[in-house]
């Protein structure tokens, strides 16, 4: 009988993920017996500092990619949103869940939507992207960090740390904590981080069997809009960590990306779209990042 060994972050979320993914392994290999390797990674032990001054959000994988290159895993399982563009070599990345929610969630125990913030109100975000995007919106606000599972966050609430906070609804829907959001913000008016909502299996290149089981559980239609989402951030994200939003969607046979890049202080904001069939969708996606670097003037990255 085989074995395989799912390496994943020891949050509840995570765990959640990792736990889905047995389970729809088992039920299609049933000869198979998949196990979880729990880990802590970096990212999860430092929470009381922003994660672009202590590495990025790649804080987050390098452990579990450790265990995969060491042969105590045989898959990874990731929040691709967590995810940076590039593998380390001999490591692959090509099998997503079907996505969920793409939606931020707006929490607070005392107002219902982010425009009913009152003037000033402190505001818990951890996200360089999210931080940029209020500040934009409502310079008046004060951002805080803010940045722990969701337990720890509503008790910062509840203690008064902050006002509101948001999480992404992916999230809350998959743990059954739909109702902790006061309400979803629609893209329209806060494009979402690239890749949220989505789930990525990590593996090795050589390792035929495990690629063999994952074609079984990949969704092409999330890989697809991924591939535009990624490959736009992969031409933006360069020496430092920008605030970077996008969303990709599928028309037919074709697919829109919308992009957004910002300066952290909110003070600028360049968005643009494209549409192309699905085949291009990464020509696509590095295209309209440099249609938007093109864009921005000169300084813009002078903060990284």
């Amino acid at each position: 009988m085989h074995t395989l060994t799912i390496a994943s972050r020891e949050s509840a979320l995570a765990m959640w993920q990792a736990e889905h993914i047995r389970d729809r392994l088992r039920a299609l290999h049933p000869g198979c017996t998949v196990n979880i390797l729990g880990m802590t990674t970096r990212g999860d032990q430092i929470l009381d500092v922003t994660l672009s001054k202590i590495g990025g959000k790649g804080l987050f994988v390098k452990e579990l990619e450790i265990a995969l290159e060491a042969g105590q895993a045989d898959l990874a399982v990731h929040s691709m949103k967590d995810m940076p563009t590039l593998q380390p070599a001999g490591l692959l990345l090509d099998c997503y869940l079907p996505r969920e929610d793409v939606r931020d969630a707006f929490v607070s125990p005392a107002v219902a939507r982010l425009a009913d913030l009152p003037q000033g109100a402190v505001v818990g975000s951890s996200s360089l992207r999210r931080r940029a995007q209020l500040k934009s919106r409502r310079p008046d606000l004060q951002v805080v960090e803010f940045r722990g599972n969701v337990q720890t966050r509503m008790k910062k609430l509840a203690d008064g740390v902050a006002t509101a906070t948001f999480l992404a609804m992916a999230g809350l829907n998959r743990l059954g904590m739909a109702q902790v959001a006061r309400s979803a913000i629609a893209p329209e008016e806060m494009l979402p981080a690239v890749a949220q909502g989505a789930i990525g299996i990590e593996r090795r290149a050589d390792d035929s069997r495990a690629e063999t089981m994952l074609a079984s559980i990949h969704h092409t239609e999330t890989g697809e809009r991924l591939a535009a989402e990624r490959a736009f951030l992969a031409a933006l994200d360069g020496s430092c960590e920008t605030p970077i939003a996008g969303l990709a969607t599928l028309e037919g046979g074709t697919i829109r990306l919308r992009g957004e890049i910002l300066r952290p202080d909110g003070s600028e904001v360049i968005t643009g779209e494209a549409r192309a069939p699905i085949t291009d969708a990464a020509t696509m996606g590095a295209d309209l990042a440099r249609q938007l670097l093109a864009q921005a003037p000169k300084g813009f990255f002078d903060w990284c």
